[in-house]
């Protein structure tokens, strides 16, 4: 399935049912009076996320969303039936905006939250609610009020734990492979990965955790060249970075090169980026000559706790699974201090 992030849809809830303008005329009641009923209720328009949708590709051929109008209303003051409400379920991680002023509406980041976001009009008055002591035969009734509308801009961005970052072919798709049960395209060239995927990956302690492979990123991203910023926003939503490095292509003369590339991306797009903990990994130690890039690498870094990997064979794979965890952990015992 095509992965859409970014859609446009308009939204209309019901309008409320007309009132009813009707008198009695029953036999041996000549003046029976007025008995019109009010008009039903429109429709509301609410959106709810769900954790079975995944992208926003319905909103790519269906842009359009009204929910039932209400009934006019009948005789014998008998109210119009109430137009049906429209939910319309969108997948967890979306931000839901106003499309004409950007201004943010609602940030659905759990599962099964409901929002409100176009009320049903009002039905309108039935010719019975006008009677009074001076006017015993009103012949008006009130319009149902109209529903109300807007465009809205869908954007989804992934929520993971840990989003799997670096170089087209750094081994992502490979890596998400050996971890969890997703089971994204692998190939031996760039851009294989043309959409993120997800995986959920177990500890050796039964703990879980959610990882995203986002695609390649390559210079210039921030500015939409490459895959661009259509998919450097969802590394927003992760809670740690795993920065992949393929060690086969470190270049002996300057080995950070690809490294720092990447986290120039990430401050250009947003700083807070590099704010995030981010462990750094180097892969494909099952290919000839790595080893000693890996040391060139780890010398220039002058950084302790770099791992070294192969994703392939599996080599140093409970060592970073552990290290997430780890990781994880942290971030679950600072959270509560930041929430004051």
């Amino acid at each position: 399935m095509k992965f859409i992030d970014e859609a446009i849809i308009y939204v209309k809830s019901g309008d409320g049912g007309r009132g009813c303008v009707s008198f009695r005329r029953e036999k041996f009641i000549p003046r029976g009076g007025p008995d019109g009923g009010d008009g039903g209720k429109g429709g509301d328009v609410l959106l709810k996320s769900s954790s079975q949708k995944r992208t926003l590709y319905e909103f790519s051929y269906k842009k359009q969303y009204h929910a039932r109008n209400g009934s006019s209303g009948l005789s014998r003051q008998k109210t119009g039936k109430n137009g049906a409400d429209l939910e319309i379920e969108i997948p967890i991680g979306t931000l839901v905006k106003n499309a004409e002023t950007g201004e943010l509406i609602k940030d659905f980041t759990v599962p099964n939250e409901s929002f409100l976001i176009a009320k049903g009009g009002i039905g309108g008055r039935g010719n019975t609610r006008f009677k009074s002591s001076t006017h015993r035969t009103p012949r008006f009734a009130q319009p149902g009020e109209p529903g109300q509308s807007i465009t809205l801009k869908l954007e989804l961005k992934l929520l993971a734990d840990a989003g799997i970052i670096g170089m087209p072919n750094a081994g992502k798709s490979t890596l998400i492979r050996a971890f969890t049960s997703a089971r994204p395209k692998v190939g031996n060239y760039p851009f294989t990965t043309l959409t993120p995927n997800l995986g959920v990956a177990q500890t050796s302690s039964g703990k879980s955790f959610v990882v995203a492979d986002v695609p390649g990123l390559i210079s210039g991203a921030h500015k939409g060249i490459g895959l661009g910023i259509q998919f450097l926003k969802h590394i927003e939503r992760t809670r740690i970075l795993i920065h992949l490095i393929d060690v086969s292509i470190i270049n002996s003369d300057n080995p950070l090169e690809g490294y720092q590339a990447i986290n120039s991306e990430l401050k250009a797009f947003s700083e807070s980026l590099l704010e995030k903990p981010q462990i750094i990994v180097l892969n494909k130690l099952d290919l000839p000559d790595t080893r000693q890039k890996a040391n060139a690498f780890q010398n220039a870094l002058k950084k302790e706790k770099i791992l070294c990997i192969s994703a392939a064979t599996g080599e140093g794979m409970n060592r970073l699974i552990g290290r997430i965890e780890t990781e994880l952990e942290k971030l679950n015992e600072e959270e509560p201090t930041h929430t004051k």
